[in-house]
């Protein structure tokens, strides 16, 4: 089965909306890994969005399971990566005009810098994982580079709207699937998964871990915490 790694930035996103002290963050990440998830996703993004440098601090901290940072592929970030000193990092390409994260990373284009960082940080001890498109050479390359996993963006699944664009871009996800465990790097996946369509995606196998965030905090809304990561964790059975 599938771990499931719970993104709780839309937590802070609520707080921030405020500028107030709840919701905590850290709190929805406690309740989360008592329902079961096996890992805590954040992002700290450049604009400081949602989740702030001392949630990461407390997380660092607190999270029992396995922290996973997402950020940007910048100077600072690393420079905090390396201090804060995560499980995981997931590098992912930023825009500050976007609503959430548009595509993977184009890990041809930076492939000199990433190598680099990406060595930095495994130095470290940080298990490093880039987020790509399912496209082949974007994995071939993240192997090049030294990426100990890759994540792949399943929002243009997520996205189509009729039965044969969704098999189109499961067969996508499923010869990427295939082309990582041939290079031996590690398949997590993510983005745009929620309750209803993530079953086909399951169904492929090969995939260790979903980082599933927005659908599981707009769930937890309603239900709780706790109640939404377990439900998810019921569709991770296949």
């Amino acid at each position: 089965m599938a771990k499931l790694g719970v993104n709780i930035d839309h937590i802070a996103t609520i707080r921030q909306a405020r500028g107030v002290k709840e919701p905590d963050p850290v709190a929805a990440a406690v309740l989360a890994e008592l329902a079961g998830a096996q890992g805590i996703t954040v992002h700290l993004r450049e604009d400081r969005r949602h989740i702030q440098d001392r949630d990461v601090e407390l997380l660092r901290q607190t999270v029992q399971t396995r922290l996973n940072l997402e950020m940007a592929l910048t100077e600072e970030m690393v420079a905090f990566a390396l201090k804060i000193l995560p499980d995981v990092v997931t590098l992912v390409p930023e825009g500050r005009h976007e609503l959430t994260t548009e595509g993977g990373l184009d890990v041809n284009r930076l492939r000199t810098t990433l190598k680099q960082n990406v060595d930095l940080l495994k130095q470290a001890g940080i298990v490093v994982s880039l987020f790509v498109e399912p496209n082949l050479e974007q994995i071939k390359t993240s192997h090049k580079v030294g990426a100990d996993y890759i994540e792949i963006h399943t929002g243009s699944y997520c996205e189509m709207r009729t039965d044969a664009d969704r098999r189109e871009q499961l067969r996508r996800i499923e010869l990427a699937i295939s082309a990582a465990r041939k290079l031996g790097l590690g398949i997590n996946a993510g983005h745009g998964l929620n309750y209803q369509n993530i079953a086909p995606v399951v169904a492929l196998g090969g995939i260790e871990e979903f980082n599933i965030g927005h659908s599981i905090v707009a769930r937890a809304s309603l239900v709780g915490m706790e109640r939404a990561v377990r439900e998810m964790l019921e569709r991770l059975k296949g």
